[in-house]
């Protein structure tokens, strides 16, 4: 057993790192890496705390780096806070392995996953539910933000790494939870992947074929949604209009980009549900609602739009007198001194007509304006849903009162009965814009 030259080519780093728990397969890749590699080697081993064995071993690998000249970094890890082990030991797992890099300054991350390892992921996966690139399983090459991870023996089976062992002498230590069966992993490898190889003892070499190959087609589909979500997504929003002229398998893989991108590619999280229930909402008659995702997210579906984004507790009410100016939401109402525009983003009042001082709230259940221009007072909510303001954003909206609570103003949207003619007298002017739009000012 030997490792392709390809693991080893265009490595330019002075330091590789090795992930190494001191069991049979990562012994035996930190031997071929030993004799094969013009490289620096870092045996980095973490003590997760839960056999007491585990001192023994990380004693026996620190003795063993010292005697080979290979660089050894070691990490005991405390108790662990959630339900899922396996998951909360890989995160803080590759935790340390990025510390190390970090502190090495490489690039390189090489683990001792096998072909029997990626029998069972993509199995599990299967099982779970993923999309293309999830039922690929285990990569060769893996390409993370700051470094690369690598696993030489994909091609080799758990018999083929004993035997190479076995060979060459290669002391290793048997973790004996892998034979606890309340583990998902281990009763794949226990129960169902004795039936596979007894079908084709070369079966693993038939699993990285198709890895490789979904891999492939993963890639090139990539590329087609990230330039299809520059179409469809701007500002961090999907536009259904547009969303809905794709193919519906474009569709299903930009959701599922959208939310890896989300959760930071982050194992586990995102189910078909999650991808399913975003469709519906944007096929929804409703054009105001939402649903909840893992981890305090929501697809929040705003008309024609829909976002991904954190979900936010609800407002306060707020009642705020108005000095020169007033932000929220994004939109600003200041006092200026003169204007020639006459929209619904000016308000032009006499303070001889109304009650001073001037206050910003937000909107109570029965409030009514009266509107320029109409002989009844109307609905405040009706001009929200007519104006087809965010239904989120209806109870926090400013609206502009005076000190009887008389509504004089919807910045942007409604002026009323007290709002004085560009030829009448007025001593009060006021302007509301979007933040944005004063930044575009400032930059043009």
């Amino acid at each position: 057993m030997k490792l392709d030259y390809k693991y080893l080519t265009n490595i330019k780093d002075e330091y590789i790192i090795v992930g190494v728990s001191a069991g049979p397969d990562s012994m035996a890749l930190l031997d071929l890496l030993l004799k094969q590699a013009n490289k620096k080697i870092i045996c980095c081993h973490i003590n997760h705390s839960i056999r007491k064995e585990s001192q023994e071993e990380a004693q026996y690998l620190k003795d063993y780096c010292k005697n080979n000249n290979i660089i050894f970094e070691y990490k005991k890890l405390g108790k662990y806070k959630g339900t899922n082990l396996e998951n909360e030991a890989r995160i803080k797992r590759y935790q340390f392995y990025e510390e190390i890099l970090s502190k090495y300054n490489s690039h390189y991350l090489f683990l001792a996953h096998h072909g029997d390892d990626l029998i069972e992921t993509v199995l599990m996966k299967i099982v779970r539910g993923s999309n293309l690139e999830g039922y690929a399983g285990i990569k060769e090459y893996s390409h993370q933000k700051n470094y690369t991870i690598v696993r030489p023996l994909l091609k080799y089976s758990k018999d083929d790494i004993l035997e190479y062992n076995k060979d060459n002498n290669i002391t290793y230590f048997i973790d004996n939870t892998n034979d606890d069966e309340s583990y998902t992993r281990n009763r794949y490898r226990k129960q169902i992947l004795p039936i596979l190889k007894n079908e084709d003892s070369l079966i693993h070499q038939k699993f990285l074929k198709y890895s490789n190959t979904l891999q492939e087609y993963y890639n090139y589909i990539e590329d087609i949604i990230k330039e299809k979500i520059k179409e469809n997504y701007q500002d961090n929003t999907i536009d259904i209009n547009l969303f809905n002229k794709e193919h519906p398998f474009i569709k299903k893989n930009i959701i599922f980009y959208l939310l890896s991108e989300t959760y930071n590619n982050t194992v586990n999280i995102i189910k078909d549900k999650h991808i399913n229930d975003i469709l519906k909402l944007i096929d929804s008659k409703n054009p105001n609602s939402y649903i909840t995702l893992p981890k305090g997210y929501i697809a929040k579906r705003i008309y024609d739009k829909v976002n991904i984004c954190k979900k936010e507790n609800k407002n306060k009410p707020y009642k705020k007198e108005l000095q020169d100016t007033f932000s929220i939401n994004n939109l600003v109402i200041k006092k200026i001194n003169d204007t020639t525009d006459n929209g619904n983003n000016i308000c032009r009042l006499n303070s001889k007509n109304i009650k001073l001082p001037l206050y910003i709230r937000n909107r109570k259940n029965g409030d009514t304006i009266e509107v320029l221009g109409l002989n009844a007072p109307k609905k405040v909510s009706d001009i929200f849903i007519d104006s087809k303001v965010p239904k989120d954003l209806r109870d926090t909206y400013p609206l502009l009162v005076d000190s009887n609570d008389n509504i004089l103003w919807i910045p942007n949207l409604k002026k009323s009965k007290y709002n004085a003619k560009f030829d009448e007298f007025y001593d009060i002017i006021l302007t509301s814009y979007e933040e944005s739009e004063e930044k575009n000012e400032k930059e043009n």
